[in-house]
């Protein structure tokens, strides 16, 4: 073998890889970008199942009537299950038709029962109870807890349970309902059992995390939130409306199981046990569409979307 030639022909190879190399990197780039381009929110939501939805049960779902519209609201009775029992009966029972919203507090809550400020003319219960116990908290077990991995000022982990934000501590082995954007709780005196689900108040600012494990959260608002925060402001300490004239008039609070199947409001809410769940979630923390230059790498419990849509017909 000719020595010069052996160097010549490996001179030529060495010359030659750089641009191999390139053309290679170059025939695969696209293909790398087209595996690496991340779905939107959207994109996520219309490649669901069926199955990663859930319709609401008509027995644990509420509707405020308002001459604005229907405010659709879902019980938790697996965290509150003796206030639910008596907001149950409250509405079968007609308690708040004809009360009134008297309270709007900015970046806070708004708030409806008896403005009545006598006992003696306070409206009648009728079998609902006069008082429950305090509903703050339940035992972790047996709760399907469906975790983020991020951190939480408030709780040792967070994530879904039943489809509700909650929180849970392992050690103490106790789980709750938190209070984001839309969390119904009831309203209480000093006395942490002074609740019975007749003075119900709903978060319409940024989420008074502070309150949790303070007061009972009965459930959450799934659709019709624009109507309750678009509620003027009360002028009154707290929020409250100084004049009855200010104050909103319920035309009815009805469970869903007690209207007429027609009359309803059919909804389903994306299941927070699913694939398509925790991709939405990623979407939303990391967000890598044009107008986001730098992903956040975190999101705030009660920043994560829970999707609510009518049932699809076949």
């Amino acid at each position: 073998m000719n020595p010069k030639r052996t160097v010549a022909a490996v001179s030529l190879l060495l010359a030659l890889a750089p641009l191999a190399i390139a053309l290679s990197a170059s025939a695969a780039e696209p293909a790398k970008k087209e595996a690496a381009k991340p779905r939107s929110m959207q994109e996520i939501l219309d490649a669901t199942q069926p199955s990663d939805w859930r319709a609401l049960d008509p027995a644990n779902t509420l509707y405020l009537e308002l001459e604005s519209g229907r405010v659709v609201m879902e019980l938790a009775p697996g965290f509150a299950p003796a206030h639910v029992a008596n907001i149950r009966t409250l509405a079968k029972e007609g308690y708040w038709n004809g009360l009134s919203i008297n309270r709007s507090q900015d970046n806070f809550v708004v708030q409806w029962g008896d403005a009545a400020e006598e006992d003696k003319d306070r409206k009648a219960l009728g079998t609902a109870q006069q008082k429950v116990p305090a509903e703050f908290e339940r035992s972790s077990e047996g709760v399907d807890f469906t975790r983020l991995p991020d951190k939480d000022g408030w709780a040792s982990q967070v994530g879904f349970a039943d489809g509700f934000p909650a929180a849970r501590d392992n050690k103490e082995k106790k789980a709750w309902l938190t209070h984001c954007y839309g969390a119904i709780g009831a309203g209480r005196d000093v006395a942490a059992d002074s609740s019975n689900g007749t003075e119900l108040y709903v978060v319409t600012g940024q989420a008074p995390r502070q309150l949790d494990r303070n007061i009972t959260v009965v459930g959450r608002v799934v659709q019709g939130m624009e109507l309750l925060s678009v509620l003027p402001r009360g002028t009154g300490p707290l929020g409250f409306y100084e004049k009855p004239k200010q104050r909103t008039p319920i035309k009815a609070i009805r469970l869903a199981s007690d209207v007429p199947e027609k009359e309803r409001t059919p909804l389903e809410l994306l299941r927070t046990d699913t694939t398509a769940f925790t991709d939405l979630v990623e979407a939303r923390r990391n967000r890598r569409d044009e107008w986001y230059k730098r992903p956040a790498g975190h999101i705030d419990l009660c920043n994560v979307p829970l999707p609510v849509r009518a049932p699809k017909t076949p």
